[in-house]
């Protein structure tokens, strides 16, 4: 089978596409046929040297990857919940060796769950990390009831178009930022309000708010801080909170947290029952091939992603 393998960090040109044997199945996993990978920002930089690297280097060569969705080909001996020929999709092994840029990947059936039949594979495998990392913040770490103020940052990419739904879902009254040029969309999620963050001070537009989830990091957790009421909570994906921010988050009286998402069959099949009644959508705004995977990794670095970054196998 074809697979991608990463022998150094660095740019797409390191991704090198090669002839691997089939996985060999644990007693707990499923071997599953790829149709479609999902590509994410942990996946560019981690390739570079960052994201999740550290916890890789000693495995080299490796294969990057956490999302997908196919079918099910084989079943490990201990496997009862799944059968060949079911199609399932999720985040495998994040944030440990995921192995998914493969035709064909050994998956433990726990991280796993039904696909459902109304959405696509392409769907189906951009649902999984990005969507999973919102529902954990949300559920686990927040905990979202109607009526709260929830403010979304990068409401318009792969994590923010996910999470302007789900706390829509969950009864918030729901801000997002965007560029102008992204208003349109936000809204069409469900969004209650927009903020063009290139034209507007976030400090001057919005105020009270209970819950913040950061995905861009940087000078926004400061910006964010002006605009949390006492005992909010704003939840850092990309860059976590250093001294400074705790400092000024707990003067505030605000809590502030750096997750990082946790594979989960049991989530999976929650979000499985959302996506397949439509209550959450995935937008896909771009569908490479297998062997177009530096395009994809190239089209994430350049900042431009609506939704989520497709690879059909």
């Amino acid at each position: 089978m074809k697979a991608i393998l990463l022998h150094e960090f660095g740019g797409i040109e390191k991704l090198t596409y090669a002839d691997v044997t089939e996985p060999v199945l644990q007693n707990d996993d499923v071997l599953v046929d790829v149709k479609a990978i999902s590509i994410n920002p942990v996946d560019v930089k981690t390739r570079a040297g960052k994201g999740v690297a550290g916890r890789l280097k000693d495995q080299m060569p490796i294969v990057l990857g956490w999302d997908i969705s196919g079918t099910v080909v084989a079943l490990g001996k201990s496997v009862t919940q799944f059968k060949v020929g079911d199609d399932v999709f999720g985040m495998i092994n994040f944030p440990g060796h995921g192995r998914a840029y493969a035709q064909r990947v050994a998956a433990p059936a726990h991280h796993l769950a039904l696909k459902p039949a109304s959405i696509s594979h392409e769907e189906a495998a951009a649902g999984t990390l990005t969507l999973l990392t919102v529902y954990q913040a949300m559920t686990k770490h927040a905990q979202i009831t109607s009526g709260q103020r929830v403010l979304i940052h990068a409401a318009a990419g792969g994590v923010g178009h996910f999470a302007v739904q789900l706390a829509k879902h969950f009864g918030a009254y729901v801000i997002g930022t965007s560029s102008a040029a992204n208003r349109d969309f936000v809204l069409g999620l469900g969004a209650d309000e927009h903020i063009d963050y290139k034209s507007q001070r976030l400090e001057d537009a919005v105020h009270d708010v209970d819950f913040v989830l950061d995905t861009l990091g940087g000078d926004t957790i400061i910006q964010s801080l002006e605009v949390i009421r006492r005992g909010g909570t704003i939840i850092s994906i990309p860059t976590g909170l250093n001294a400074e921010v705790v400092s000024l988050a707990e003067a505030k009286g605000v809590h502030g947290q750096f997750i990082l998402v946790q594979s989960s069959g049991e989530d999976m099949r929650v979000l499985a029952d959302l996506l397949g009644r439509g209550l959450i959508k995935a937008h896909v705004s771009k569908v490479f091939s297998f062997d177009e995977m530096g395009a994809a990794h190239a089209w994430i670095e350049s900042g431009r992603t609506v939704g989520k970054v497709v690879v059909k196998v």
